[in-house]
């Protein structure tokens, strides 16, 4: 399962949940793919107030303070789906 991941440079929320999402992939079957929003208007807009931000199939899951236990609970939610 993919998991973007919208963040931006400088953000010490997006570092912390870089971290989380790194020791999940390596529990559970997901890729990550990072995505800067300050490379389009449209994603700072979007997500500006919000990051860091974690979506699956265009639905955002998670935002904000990205808690280990929490995100893996979600992941593994919609892994079994």
């Amino acid at each position: 399962m993919e998991v973007t991941f919208y963040s931006r440079p400088g953000c010490h929320l997006c570092e912390r949940a870089e971290t989380v999402l790194r020791e999940l992939a390596e529990e559970l079957p997901i890729t990550l793919k990072k995505i800067n929003i300050d490379d389009s208007d449209e994603w700072t807009e979007k997500y500006g107030l919000m990051i860091p931000v974690l979506e699956v199939d265009g639905q955002i899951i998670l935002y904000g303070q990205i808690v280990k236990d929490e995100a893996r609970n979600r992941l593994q939610q919609l892994l079994s789906n």
